[in-house]
Parts: structure tokens; C-alpha cells; sequence
């Protein structure tokens, strides 16, 4: 006879919730999105600081524009970025990308067409040298098919015609853009991954204030009640009455616009709902036995509202704060459209789409197109993991 096998009730809401097949996409794309954003510069095409590498040639390219690019290295020292920098700074870029149709060797230099984004194209000459190597140019010498330089270290290389132009070949590429580029000549792509770190960080931070306050003053209000209720809920209904985004508004036009201020701003707005839920439960667990026999054994207040009242609220939490998370992520992105949120040179959704939603309608709509759909993806994906925990959590539903 087979052994019975029998599951507490979080299993038995865990195994709900991974039936929900819209609950499970949600947590796909969730769980995508964090590892881009962890990854970040590593994986992006443009690693340069929030990814802008601006080559003004290549302005409001479509999908999948290839070009041929020509990396110069810059004359000058650029600071080193180990591992764990670039993954989370990106790296300055060591070379002058140059786009080109069409290049010749002679000697010691190499003749290009640049690209100029019309019919017609700009020829230059560069020596060799320049291209490969950082160099003092005034110390630069040629003669018997040998140049000769010092680089900006004072290193003196002697290097022969042949060596040159056999590794000229590394630093002449075709260069794909999968989405295109923006209206600087940035890599939409790029961008995009990046701002997804913005959105998560920000949602991120935002819940994590709210909840602080939000469970702290529900907490006291719903355990002490009397005064303490009435005021706490005064403040409530203060904050209440004022809609969002004129709380956000005039905090950060208080607080100013930097990254970590627009996390104040917008979690300071969202905590309202999260201690109205705390207090609800809190007013009805607090005539619970357990709450009764803890109190009797003489615990203190906050031994009994932090480790035997609100570890009880943790699925109504949950269910909120999946909500919250798609409400900060959307409140970042309306704030970086309107100009006040995040600013650039940061890539952000909100930003990309504020510069790109009068293309709706024209040729380049996917400009716009791609931060929104990004938006839409994530948010919807809070949305569907939120109901999917409310649905598991229901004890009314089918095991």
C-alpha cells in the first residue's frame, strides 16, 4: 500500500500556484529579467557607462542595420575596470569606433569612406599606428617599411609594414544592431537591458521602503488600537486623499532628482496600502488564543506584533507587495517620460519612450515600440505572480 504523502499548507500553496500557467510565465519573465539585470554590462553590445557610446552616423537605424566598424584606439590613458566594476559600472571605452563603407592599406596608412548615413561618404587617412596603438603622434617615424613611436607609457615599438597591416584585420568588423539604434547612435539593445536594472532597483527599493513603514504603523495601529489607531489612521487617510503622483511630484521636487531620492519618493507614496492590510489582519489576529497565550507568558508587545501576529500576514503582504512592485515600476517610467524621474545619460524605459512615441505611426515606431512592450512584459508579469499567490493562498481553491 503506498504511503500517503501529505503536504503542509505552504506546499500545498506553492504547488497551486506553479499550476497557474500565468502565474508561472510571470515568474519567467521575473526571473529573466533579474538575471539580465545582474549580468548587465557583461552581456550588453555597448558596455561604455549606461551604454552610451554615441556614434551620431548611425542615428534612428532600423532592426538588424549592419555596418562595417573601424576601432581606433584612443591617445590617451583609460582608467581599468576589473571584473566585478564592469558588471556593475560598464567600462570606458578603449577605442574611437569609426563607421565605414569601404577601406585601402598603402604602406603605413590606411585610407577609409566613412559612413555618413547618405549616399555619399567622407574619405580620411589614418596611419596604421594611430588606429592600433595609443601613441605620442609627434614621436611617430617611418622609413625601410618600420615605424617608429612612443605610446602614451613612453614605451618605444618598432613595428614593421607587414605586422601592422596584419593586425589592422582585428579592429575592422562588421557590426550588427539586433534593435536598432537610438536618434545619438546608441544601441537600442544595450539600453534596453540596462533600463530593466533601473525598473527592478527602483521597484526593488520602493517595496522594501513601503513595507518598513507600512507594516511598523499598521502594525502599531492594529495592535494598540485607541489613540494610536486614530492617528495612524489620520496619516492614512491624509495620504489618501492626495493622489499618487502628486505625492511623487513633490517629493522629488523636494528631494531633488537623484537615483537614490526617486527610490524615497516613490516608496514614501506606496506604503499606504501596505499598513491599511497590516492593520486589517492585525485587528483580527489579535484576538487569536495564540495572541492571548503569548501575552499571558508575559512576552513583550513587540516580541508579540514581529514574531507571532505578522508572520500570519505574510500572504496578504506577499499579494500586496507583488502589486506595489508593477505600480513603482510603472510610476518610474511615467516620472522618466514626464522628464523628472531618472535622467539621462541613465537608460531608462520611461526615457527611451518619451523620446520616441512621436515615431508611433512612422516607419521607426519600433523605437517606441520596444521600451513600451518592456514595460507591458514586466509589469503584466508582477500582475499574473500577484493573482497566481492570491489564488494559492485561497484556502477555498482545489489542492
Amino acid at each position: 500500500m503506498a504511503e500517503t504523502q501529505y503536504l503542509s499548507p505552504n506546499q500545498k500553496a506553492l504547488k497551486r500556484l506553479f499550476k497557474n500557467k500565468a502565474a508561472v510565465f510571470g515568474i519567467i519573465i521575473i526571473i529573466f529579467s533579474i538575471i539580465l539585470a545582474i549580468l548587465g554590462y557583461l552581456i550588453v553590445p555597448d558596455q561604455t557607462p549606461h551604454a552610451n557610446n554615441q556614434i551620431l552616423q548611425l542615428s534612428t537605424k532600423e532592426q538588424g542595420f549592419k555596418v562595417n566598424m573601424l576601432y581606433k584606439a584612443k591617445n590617451r590613458e583609460v582608467p581599468y575596470s576589473d571584473f566585478f566594476t564592469t558588471m556593475i559600472w560598464g567600462k570606458p571605452a578603449i577605442h574611437e569606433s569609426i563607421p565605414i563603407t569601404d577601406h585601402r592599406v598603402f604602406e603605413d596608412k590606411i585610407i577609409i569612406d566613412k559612413y555618413t548615413g547618405s549616399a555619399s561618404s567622407e574619405t580620411d587617412t589614418l596611419l596604421i599606428a594611430d588606429v592600433l596603438y595609443a601613441l605620442d603622434k609627434d614621436s611617430y617615424q617611418f622609413s625601410n617599411n618600420k615605424a617608429n613611436f612612443v605610446d602614451i607609457d613612453g614605451k618605444h615599438v618598432e613595428v614593421t609594414t607587414n605586422d601592422l597591416q596584419e593586425e589592422l584585420a582585428t579592429n575592422v568588423e562588421e557590426k550588427r544592431y539586433l534593435l536598432g539604434t537610438d536618434k545619438f547612435g546608441r544601441d537600442n539593445l544595450s539600453r534596453l537591458i540596462l533600463g530593466v536594472r533601473v525598473s527592478l532597483s527602483i521597484g526593488l527599493m520602493a517595496v522594501l521602503i513601503s513595507l518598513v513603514i507600512g507594516i511598523t504603523l499598521g502594525a502599531l495601529a492594529g495592535y494598540y488600537r485607541g489613540w494610536v489607531d486614530d492617528v495612524v489612521m489620520w496619516i492614512i487617510n491624509v495620504f489618501w486623499s492626495i493622489p499618487l503622483l502628486l505625492w511623487v511630484f513633490a517629493l522629488i521636487l523636494a528631494l531633488g532628482r537623484e537615483f537614490w531620492q526617486i527610490y524615497l519618493a516613490v516608496g514614501l507614496t506606496m506604503w499606504v496600502e501596505v499598513a491599511r492590510i497590516v492593520r486589517g489582519q492585525f485587528f483580527s489576529l489579535r484576538e487569536k488564543e495564540f495572541v492571548e497565550a503569548a501575552q499571558s507568558l508575559g512576552l513583550s508587545d513587540m516580541r508579540v506584533i514581529f514574531k507571532h501576529i505578522l508572520p500570519n500576514t505574510i500572504g496578504p503582504l506577499t499579494v500586496i507587495t507583488a502589486a506595489n512592485f508593477a505600480s513603482a515600476i510603472i510610476i518610474e517610467a511615467g516620472l522618466s517620460f514626464l522628464g523628472i524621474g531618472v535622467q539621462p545619460p541613465q537608460p531608462s524605459w520611461g526615457i527611451m519612450l518619451n523620446e520616441y512615441y512621436s515615431y508611433i505611426g512612422t516607419s521607426k515606431a519600433f523605437l517606441a515600440f520596444i521600451p513600451g512592450t518592456a514595460i507591458l512584459l514586466l509589469t503584466l508579469a508582477f500582475n499574473l505572480v500577484g493573482n497566481g499567490i492570491r489564488d494559492a493562498l485561497d484556502v477555498k481553491s482545489s489542492s
